[in-house]
């Protein structure tokens, strides 16, 4: 299944870039994902929890950076993973691309082609798409406010800091680094039914108005 998402961000193209880079920085805005181990520098193993409707799947497997191109700002994903109570298997190639707006803003191209085998595909039916883009959008409202966060303070601040408390001075204490909240994945799947529902009734209503 080719599945495409696309998001703006506020944030300029290079350092988004280079935030988006750091897998262990961005994995707690995946919804329902966690790492948990890193392999080496382009393989890293997790989980991904999805919620269809009732019913919840846990997906283990590994990710692997395919391609990356630093100066089309594109980089390909391959993930493969297999569910824990073995309802299936799942397999996804995600290539995303970066596309500046203007000075201070930046647009996130996302193209998947997911495979998805066994009881997992069956339950996933017409919902995996309305999933994603639900999913999408709470990844680029984390991915917002985690880099829109408050940088750690810097050397010479901690220096000063260091020099005010020798001279007897009562140092404020430096804020901590603000870290990305993890994002959840449950309920996700009762959103997605509930969307798709409400437009079928949106056609419908539509229909017995136009005749």
């Amino acid at each position: 299944m080719q599945i495409e998402n696309e998001f703006t961000v506020a944030q300029p193209v290079e350092p988004l870039w280079a935030y988006l880079l750091d897998v262990e920085k961005i994995a707690p805005c995946m919804p329902g994902a966690e790492l948990t181990e890193h392999v080496d520098d382009t393989t890293w193993k997790g989980k991904v929890n999805v919620a269809f409707g009732p019913v919840k799947l846990s997906f283990a497997g590994t990710v692997e950076l395919r391609e990356r191109d630093d100066s089309a700002h594109r980089v390909t994903l391959a993930a493969k993973g297999m569910e824990a109570k073995g309802k299936g298997a799942a397999t996804a190639n995600v290539t995303s691309w970066l596309e500046p707006v203007d000075a201070s803003s930046t647009l996130v191209h996302m193209q998947a082609d997911i495979t998805l085998t066994g009881a997992a595909a069956q339950l996933s039916r017409g919902l995996l798409p309305e999933i994603s883009k639900q999913m999408t959008q709470r990844f680029a409202d984390c991915l917002q406010d985690s880099m829109g966060a408050p940088a750690s303070p810097d050397a010479a601040a901690v220096e000063a800091d260091a020099e005010a408390a020798t001279a007897g001075e009562a140092a404020a204490p430096a804020p901590a680094p603000v870290q990305a909240k993890h994002v959840g994945g449950i309920g996700l799947g009762l959103k997605a039914i509930w969307s798709i529902v409400a437009g079928w009734f949106r056609k419908l209503f539509g229909r017995g108005d136009a005749g």
